[in-house]
């Protein structure tokens, strides 16, 4: 005996509600499905980043060694971060230093690379490759390599400006004056991961708006100026808020570094560099807390500088929410 389609598709049989079940009940399977689904995010969120931050937050405002309880103190850890600590004003000065210098030149080397790499017609794969292998490099690795590259006695880079007339090459990471500039230099060398956004915005410009300049007589650069760059400020936008939070989070390339040539001169201390050592050598975690809530308000301060700004100069041609 056959089964009709209105037994095969009936409610009771697909899993689906019963006639004449009240609303709540059946409302009930699918929330809690979607409960059970998002659950490990919840509570990874809950311990892992909601707690943690209540918890520092606290301890901003307690003396606390990791050994014994800590102990209520008030604002006495912010009062030593802008009256007491020298060190703070050197690591929070090295790490504006390296933002204001770092965020343009990486999108600048990043939208020049991924215009180069729209132009060959033949191994293009090949190149984005070669020009996205760098960022995928360990950044201990690569500081170790750069760190024997700069290195003034037996460097490569120094012999070969010896060898083209410099008689005095700089000393690179052991020179207060040229230690950020090596940092800058090798992060310029791994801008593949951002270099591969600008290479999608780039490629996502119509056709028909280069045709369209060039019958009105546009040069390459007013090309670039009225119709590229028009249509890549969201990729710059995304790129310079991202820049500016791992700008102020920068630590594994300075810290690498300074270790390598002995940086007395703190020319290569950064904030978190600070956050860390008062943190994990010199078991000052209250204080450290502290100066981690202050580098979350200066990243956030910068971040809503930008977001604000960027209505007058981020050009959504699809129209946006942010418009």
């Amino acid at each position: 005996m056959g089964i009709s389609p209105a037994t095969l598709f009936s409610p009771r049989r697909s899993g689906g509600s019963v006639a004449g079940e009240p609303k709540h009940k059946r409302l009930k399977r699918p929330r809690l499905f979607i409960f059970l689904c998002l659950s490990p995010w919840i509570f990874g969120m809950l311990g892992f980043t909601l707690y943690p931050m209540i918890a520092s937050f606290y301890q901003s405002f307690t003396k606390f060694n990791l050994i014994e309880s800590p102990k209520w103190v008030g604002l006495q850890n912010y009062h030593r971060m802008f009256f007491q600590d020298p060190l703070f004003w050197k690591a929070l000065g090295n790490t504006m230093w390296i933002s204001v210098i770092s965020i343009p030149l990486r999108i600048a080397f990043a939208i020049f690379a991924a215009w180069i790499l729209t132009k060959p017609k033949r191994g293009s794969n090949f190149y984005r490759t070669i020009f996205f292998l760098p960022s995928m490099v360990p950044a201990v690795a690569g500081t170790m390599v750069f760190a024997y590259i700069f290195n003034p006695a037996y460097g490569p880079i120094n012999r070969g400006l010896q060898a083209v007339g410099i008689k005095n090459p700089p000393f690179w990471f052991m020179d207060p004056h040229w230690s950020k500039w090596g940092l800058i230099i090798l992060g310029l060398w791994g801008i593949g991961d951002t270099m591969i956004i600008f290479l999608a915005g780039l490629l996502d410009v119509p056709r028909s708006l280069y045709e369209a300049a060039s019958l009105e007589g546009a040069t390459a650069w007013q090309s670039f100026r009225y119709v590229t760059f028009p249509m890549i400020t969201p990729v710059i936008f995304f790129s310079g808020v991202t820049g500016v939070i791992g700008s102020f989070q920068y630590f594994t390339q300075a810290y690498v570094a300074s270790g390598q040539v002995n940086d007395y001169s703190h020319s290569m201390y950064f904030y978190a560099t600070h956050i860390y050592h008062e943190a994990f050598q010199a078991y000052e975690m209250g204080y450290a807390s502290a100066l981690a809530w202050v580098l979350l308000v200066i990243t956030l301060f910068f971040t809503a500088i930008i977001l604000k700004t960027q209505k007058r100069w981020v050009h959504y041609p699809n129209g946006s929410l942010f418009k």
